[in-house]
């Protein structure tokens, strides 16, 4: 999936507060592809890097997936096209987030 094109419905704007983890704010855009099932029985779930206000929908490309090895999820991580991150600064802002699971991260950059 990495380097493909996603529409991403997003359904936690960044700055939005988790609606039963009242203490979990979205520092991150956070949505998900219809029509793509992941392996949760759900829609896949992205994470939205690069863009710094709260959107409703976003296409860009995938560049990285975080594989939760204690989970069966896996999250995609979406940037504008033409913008990378490193792992470590993915890791950085899923962070909030990811801290409850084991995972290791696929980039684009490795």
């Amino acid at each position: 999936m990495i380097g493909q094109t996603v529409t991403v419905t997003v359904d936690r704007p960044k700055g939005s507060v988790h609606s039963v983890y009242k203490n979990l704010v979205y520092p991150l855009n956070y949505g998900f592809v219809q029509g793509i099932m992941a392996p949760d029985g759900e829609w896949q779930d992205v994470y939205i890097m690069g863009v710094e206000v709260p959107v409703r929908q976003f296409t860009g490309r995938v560049i990285a997936v975080i594989k939760r090895l204690d989970d069966v999820e896996e999250k995609w991580v979406a940037a504008p096209q033409g913008v990378t991150f490193s792992k470590e600064e993915i890791q950085k802002q899923t962070y909030f987030q990811e801290q409850y699971f084991t995972c290791e991260i696929f980039c684009e950059n490795d």
